[in-house]
């Protein structure tokens, strides 16, 4: 679905074009602006007009992805300066919230100023921690990067895995179960073997694989699930997120990459529901349907839409006829509507359906949706 008086050359440079807006714009802005310079640690977001929000508390799992953007970055050749900015926010991360309170894990949020704002421990975070420390281990194959590999695989299994399967929400254990922190466990799993060609993340991936199977995705409907009972039972009606539906397309293409294992038929089936779910003016995804075909919420988040591209590039590099093209046009969505920000470096982060901008601020957690968008892109379509 490509947009309306896109040009085929506009198309065929939208990599080069997002590439340059990463390297000269947002990595720039993000370890600079984006980083407090009186603390330590990552600004979790900015004000409208660029400057940093220094009094919004501290979410760990953005510290985390953050580190991932700058390894990625660094890892990629595209930003030389990323290694040390990595390992900076690394330290930080360990420094303030690991373990803070004498209890094994991580904590879930930080004041400005480093100290514990709320010391759950939540599966999501815990990914997206593991996640960072796959980064920054494949730029250097540290010892003590791996031994926190291994510190908190051993805190999932001992404190975090449920009897039913997969792990809980976190500590406290709360209900409902939620797909979302299994996605993420099993991306940081995909990450952790290429970092590291330990056979023992293949299994453990191989594990949330087989919870996709079993549990999380409805095969004769072809819908991804996002809200559990402690069972696995199904909670109705049934909330589907097209962004996640998208991600799972190039998680499955990345688990067959490292395992051989074929996931072709599900990332087809994914896909095609995904695409269901769009915004007729703008051909974006929008937030929220159910397992009918019908639109929830009909606003719409940036990260969905790097999700659909990250997903057609999987099928691209699948050899998929016309799945490049698809990407492609993802791509320039996701530049003209969501990255034509007054700020450079910065991003729109959700529209309601007449296109009007619903958070005033720039939030962070999104880098690593489109950074990593881009990074695929350019490995794969060039």
């Amino acid at each position: 679905m490509a947009d309306e008086g896109s040009t085929t050359a506009d198309a065929a440079d939208v990599v080069a074009r997002l590439k340059r807006r990463m390297t000269d714009e947002a990595l720039p802005l993000w370890s600079t602006v984006g980083w407090d310079h009186a603390t330590g640690g990552f600004i979790d977001r900015l004000h409208r007009d660029g400057t940093a929000d220094a009094a919004a508390p501290r979410r760990v799992f953005v510290q985390a992805r953050q580190i991932w953007c700058y390894a990625k970055a660094a890892q990629m050749g595209w930003y030389p300066e990323g290694r040390a900015i990595a390992l900076k926010g690394l330290e930080h991360l360990l420094a303030r919230a690991k373990a803070p309170d004498g209890r094994p894990g991580y904590v879930h949020r930080l004041t400005p100023d480093g100290a514990v704002l709320d010391g759950r421990r939540d599966a999501y975070d815990h990914a997206f921690i593991l996640f960072a420390l796959a980064s920054v281990y494949a730029l250097d194959q540290d010892a003590q990067v791996r031994a926190e590999i291994d510190a908190l695989l051993a805190f999932l299994d001992g404190h975090l895995r449920s009897p039913h399967g997969g792990v809980h929400e976190g500590l406290p254990v709360s209900l409902p179960r939620r797909q979302n922190p299994h996605m993420h466990l099993f991306e940081a799993m995909i990450a952790c073997f290429e970092a590291t060609h330990d056979l023992s993340f293949q299994n453990r991936a191989g594990e949330f694989f087989a919870l996709f199977l079993a549990n999380l995705y409805d095969k004769r409907k072809c819908v991804l699930g996002e809200y559990f009972e402690e069972d696995w039972s199904k909670i109705e009606p049934v909330s589907v997120e097209p962004g996640h539906q998208a991600e799972w397309v190039w998680l499955l293409k990345g688990f067959e990459r490292i395992t051989g294992c074929p996931t072709g038929q599900r990332r087809a089936e994914l896909l095609a529901t995904s695409v269901r779910y769009r915004d007729e003016a703008t051909g974006c995804l929008i937030d929220e349907g159910d397992d009918a075909g019908n639109i929830r919420r009909n606003t719409r988040r940036l990260w969905p839409q790097t999700e659909i591209a990250k997903a057609w590039t999987a099928q691209a590099e699948s050899g998929e006829a016309g799945a490049a093209d698809e990407a492609r046009a993802a791509l320039m969505r996701l530049e003209r509507h969501y990255l034509n920000h007054p700020v450079k470096g910065g991003w729109y982060d959700q529209f309601d359906r007449d296109g009007k901008s619903l958070v005033d601020t720039i939030p962070a957690s999104s880098f690593y949706h489109v950074l990593c968008a881009v990074t695929e892109a350019e490995q794969v379509l060039g």
